[in-house]
């Protein structure tokens, strides 16, 4: 059986692997999240998926890659074609927030998976609506200190869900990592579930 790792800290993807039930190991990877000149949401969000699984497995020694995988994600919300990062401080979140009101956006989530001569990628792609938000309330949220570290200013598993009115696409891939999608590429490369059957 080959080995799992997980390339990020992220308290949410741990949480979402560990409910499709896989046993991991976690390794951080450090890599610069910049974005290219000119780059498509779509393509940044690939690209730092598929970086951050190869740097992970780059690392591992070399007797140990013919049976690891190492899965790689990445989350961007976009709203009008432009990336939405995390907020620095209250005055950004308001202002993310308030282009999100009563509004449509999306949010593009990637995983990659790399092994030896592997490297698969898959981008999901959900839209996600929201209420109309008064500055009080988007106010009140950033108090929390929710926002502070969540792409697009908000949080959807967390506080921040009650601003979300639906959904169109894969909820699990809004916080963070897809279920259905992951499941089925680590299953393709010799990591199914324990439920899983050969299709």
């Amino acid at each position: 059986m080959k080995k799992l790792v997980l390339a990020s800290q992220s308290p949410r993807r741990q949480a979402l692997l560990n409910q499709l039930g896989y046993h991991f190991s976690i390794l951080a990877a450090d890599i610069d999240e910049s974005a290219y000149i000119d780059e498509k949401p779509h393509d940044y969000v690939l690209r730092l998926a598929v970086q951050k699984a190869q740097a992970i497995f780059e690392q591992l020694p070399i007797h140990k890659q013919a049976d690891t995988l190492v899965l790689g994600a990445d989350t961007c919300v976009v709203n009008n074609g432009k990336i939405l990062g995390k907020p620095e401080d209250e005055k950004q979140c308001l202002t993310t927030l308030g282009q999100l009101s009563g509004k449509s956006h999306q949010v593009l989530t990637s995983i990659a998976v790399v092994g030896a001569n592997i490297v698969a990628k898959e981008l999901i792609t959900t839209q996600v609506n929201f209420k109309p938000l008064a500055t009080t309330e988007i106010q009140r949220y950033w108090q929390t200190g929710e926002p502070c570290d969540k792409a697009g200013s908000y949080a959807i598993q967390g506080i921040g869900g009650q601003f979300v009115t639906s959904i169109n696409g894969s909820y699990s891939a809004v916080v963070g990592l897809p279920l259905y999608e992951t499941s089925q590429m680590l299953a393709k490369f010799g990591l199914p579930t324990s439920i899983q059957v050969n299709s």
